[in-house]
This record gives structure tokens, sequence and C-alpha cells, in this order.
């Protein structure tokens, strides 16, 4: 299927209703979760309007840098437990239940290495919002009720290769040597990653690697 085809069908999951309705994409870092994610909202804007679709990634709910540090997991920063999964998913029920006021929506900074507020808006007339994460699928406490509030979970599968070769330049684009990138890596990326693939058929819908240049936000 191509971004037209994802697109039509992400937008029949609202079914011409009033309320909002929540598409997740799911998939190991470097996937290409969050490319995809914004092409299916710039496309359905394009046909259905401004605002008729929001983006709302979980990325926008790491933990600070400083928390992590008190947390012991500086080094683990990307994994599950880096994030508040509790307040993704409060996000997520005030999608569903606060249909009349915008909604400001977190996102992360990769310049600054954190988390900043209301980088993303939804309106009251957005009708399909599109959120994408690692651990959507996952069966664990927290993901588990999130997963709940989402009509379905589709799931981006990328070649480990591409993906390696994406996380080693991000790494180095954050400021990383290359030795370093390529640590963080193998001792985080890529153990987060494997966990994810475990919960691949808990997802709705498997999309293949797609060439989307041009066609994204980033």
């Amino acid at each position: 299927m191509d971004i037209a085809e994802l697109a039509e069908a992400a937008w029949a999951l609202t079914g011409g209703g009033q309320g909002r309705t929540v598409l997740g994409i799911a998939g190991p870092p470097g996937a290409g979760k969050s490319t995809l994610a914004t092409a299916l909202v710039d496309r359905i804007e394009r046909l259905h309007g401004a605002a008729a679709a929001g983006y709302l990634p979980l990325d926008g709910f790491h933990l600070s840098n400083r928390r992590l540090e008190r947390l012991g997991l500086t080094a683990r920063k990307g994994s599950a437990p880096s994030f508040d999964v509790w307040g993704y998913e409060a996000l997520l029920r005030r999608v569903h239940e606060d249909t009349g006021r915008d909604i400001y929506v977190p996102d992360y900074d990769r310049t600054l290495h954190e988390p900043v507020a209301a980088r993303h808006l939804l309106r009251p007339d957005t009708r399909l919002v599109v959120t994408e994460g690692n651990y959507l699928a996952c069966v664990a406490p927290g993901w588990s009720e999130a997963r709940r509030l989402m009509a379905e979970i589709w799931y981006v599968e990328t070649p480990d290769a591409v993906r390696d070769a994406r996380l080693v330049e991000r790494q180095l684009a954050g400021g990383r040597d290359a030795a370093g990138a390529r640590a963080w890596v193998d001792g985080n990326d890529h153990p987060n990653g494997e966990w994810v693939k475990e919960f691949r058929a808990q997802c709705d819908r498997i999309i293949p690697e797609l060439d989307l240049t041009g066609t994204g936000r980033d």
C-alpha cells in the first residue's frame, strides 16, 4: 500500500462519527514511525481540511534528564520505564472525553534532548489522532491501558540494517562520536527494539518500509 491508500484506511477508522478516533503507529526504534504518522496527518488534512487529523507522539512523555538521573535510567533513556506511560494514557483518555476544547500535546526536542510542552495542537474538530511510539502494542501495565484507547495499531516493519544505520546517524547528529553512537545503539536501542518486536502480532496491520521521501514533516 502507498501513503494514499494508508491515509484512506486511517480515515475510514473514524466511521464518519463526531467523536475522535485514535490510530497507533508502533514499531522498534528507527523504523520510521514518526515519518509515517506525520505523512498520514498531512495527507488527511489536505483531503479533509485543516485540523481533520492531529499528531500525538509518545516521545513527548519522555522523563526529563534530571528525573532519569535520579532513577538511575540515564543509560536506558528511550526504554519503556523512561516514559510517563500513565501521563500518556491520561492524555489519550482526554482526547476521547474532552472534545470541545483545544488539547495541547507535548513532543521531544532532539536539540535540547528533553521533552517540550505544547508543541502540537488537537482542535475540537480533529477527527483522527495519529499517535506513534515504540511500545504502543506492548502488553505491560500502562501500555495495555493506553492500547484500549486506540481503534487500531499499525506496526512499521523496517529491515534491521536500515534501522541500525538510522539510529547511528541519529546519535551522531545528537552529538555523540562514532564509538559513543555505536555503543548507545548496541546497548540501548537494539534491546528496546527486540522487546518491541515481541508484540508485533498484537498489531492490526503490518506496514512494510515505505518510501515517504517528501511526504512527512521530518
